[in-house]
């Protein structure tokens, strides 16, 4: 079965119609305001509102109140939720909802608690000193060991020119990139979306 694809940080509807074109089987909104490619709960719902039941709108949060998360996940129609800060394994459950915990790993000690997380994913993202995701860093694959492949989502520095070795490297559920498809921060490109999910489903 082909990996699933998940174009993370989307923040326009073209973009977002590109991505379901070409076959993501999800795309993420960001609610971090930090972030470049933080979106409002207007733009998230108009977002939503184009795609097709066969693509998964996820919101990626960054240590958020419970109540926050469940009122914009309600605004907004999310079906699944992404933790992206040092949420524990209880923030994490009885959301109802897809629940994918982000771990950025800076050495093998770093993941070494993933089974105590009772999530439907884990995503692996690479560790980057007081940058929660999007780094447009890899880390070494070998580590994603770790985490079984039926739950493995790998991100952090992949393009539409490394996402096929990876995946024939890591063999993971799923891939997720945000910055390796822009043409800049929160822009996506849509060539570059194209071929990522094309050489990530061929691989």
């Amino acid at each position: 079965m082909a990996v699933k694809v998940k174009i993370c940080g989307v923040t326009r509807i073209a973009d977002a119609l590109v991505a379901a074109e070409a076959g993501a089987a999800a795309v993420g909104l960001n609610f971090y305001p930090p972030s470049p490619r933080c979106v409002t709960v207007e733009m998230a719902r108009d977002i939503v509102s184009v795609l097709p039941p066969s693509v998964c709108p996820v919101g990626v949060f960054v240590n958020e109140s419970r109540q926050r998360v469940s009122e914009i996940a309600d605004a907004v129609g999310l079906r699944g939720l992404q933790f992206h800060g040092e949420e524990s394994p209880a923030d994490c459950e009885g959301w109802g909802l897809k629940v994918i915990k982000a771990v950025r790993v800076r050495d093998r000690e770093s993941i070494g608690d993933l089974a105590s997380y009772p999530v439907d994913f884990i995503l692996l993202d690479a560790y980057l000193e007081g940058r929660p995701g999007g780094t447009g860093h890899r880390f070494a694959w070998e580590l994603a060991a770790a985490c079984e492949s039926s739950r493995l989502i790998l991100a952090g520095g992949l393009t539409p020119e490394n996402v096929a070795e990876a995946v024939r490297a890591v063999r993971p559920a799923g891939v997720d990139v945000a910055s390796g498809v822009e043409s800049e921060p929160g822009i996506k490109d849509a060539g570059r979306m194209r071929r990522f999910i094309a050489n990530a489903h061929t691989a």
